[in-house]
């Protein structure tokens, strides 16, 4: 593997294709702090950038927790973001006030390459809701989760109360967030938390091989396009808003050698090489929802 990025909490992995972003304090069952706020953003502007990355899989080091958390050794000023101390620096009056999970999951919502969670231990508070923005996430047989807030005096964050109730309908969602309580993994499949459930000692192969099947079979723009697509529309109050973005991105992807390598390859049955690269390849009107005049195709 080759490391990307020099990191104190987290670590940045990449092998063929794949990167590996892992929480990295064992010994605190990997609890987030301030800190590792801004590394796992850092870190995602570095998968963004890298054309060599098709995938990101985010897991937790150890074998007890994925993420435990809220670094809690500021006792009772954890959640007091006037009075905490000792983490990294602000700059300002908004740095201060902004949830720091919501920080981190506005930008896993913001990736342009697919991103796998392998859950491989206890995940509760910003534990479980990073997750959220994730694409597909697969847990270990160990796993716990927990939506913990209402027993901590605070309340869901990290925009959760956007991503869980589309992901699992508001019922689940607000039996979750109610109680508070901590369920197992079996309970977060049934639920439509995760997609699968894995024996702890397979659930990185498992992941990986999700990865592996996207880097090795599909073109890296189209499957930048896809994942803001399909996240995006989420939020359409029309199907209307979907046909104009699929209509530009077909227009503007079918004109590409992409298009070409995709009917070629399958036509002469072999394996594709898609030689447009997301750094480059990303078509004229994306990103399409920061343009107030984006309209229909040929823009």
């Amino acid at each position: 593997m080759t490391e990307l990025g020099q990191f104190e909490q987290i670590k940045l992995e990449l092998d063929d294709g794949i990167a590996v972003l892992t929480l990295n304090r064992p010994d605190k069952m990997n609890a987030f702090t301030g800190r590792m706020m801004y590394e796992l953003i850092a870190a995602f502007d570095l998968t963004d950038a890298n054309d060599d990355v098709r995938a990101v899989i985010v897991t937790g080091s150890g074998d007890r927790a994925f993420c435990a958390g809220a670094d809690l050794s500021e006792g009772a000023k954890t959640f007091d973001y006037e009075a905490r101390s000792g983490e990294a620096d602000r700059s300002s009056e908004e740095d201060l006030q902004r949830d720091g999970g919501g920080r981190v999951t506005l930008r896993i919502f913001d990736s342009l390459k697919p991103v796998i969670g392998a859950i491989n231990g206890a995940a509760v508070g910003i534990g479980v809701t990073m997750q959220l923005p994730m694409d597909i996430r697969l847990a270990a047989d160990t796993a716990r989760f927990g939506f913990v807030f209402n027993r901590r005096g605070i309340n869901p964050e990290a925009a959760s109360s956007w991503f869980l109730p589309r992901l699992v309908g508001i019922q689940q969602a607000l039996d979750w967030c109610y109680s508070g309580r901590v369920f197992p993994a079996e309970e977060a499949l049934r639920g439509g938390l995760v997609h699968a459930v894995h024996p702890q000692a397979e659930l990185l192969d498992a992941a990986k091989a999700m990865a592996r099947e996207i880097a090795d079979n599909t073109a890296a723009v189209s499957t930048t396009l896809t994942r803001q697509m399909m996240w995006r529309m989420m939020g359409a109050s029309h199907p209307m808003e979907a046909h104009i973005v699929d209509s530009a991105a077909i227009y503007s992807r079918g004109q590409t050698e992409d298009a070409r390598e995709g009917v070629m390859s399958f036509l002469e049955k072999r394996k594709p090489v898609y030689p447009v690269k997301v750094s480059d390849g990303l078509p004229g009107f994306f990103p399409w929802w920061d343009d107030p005049e984006f309209k229909w195709i040929g823009k």
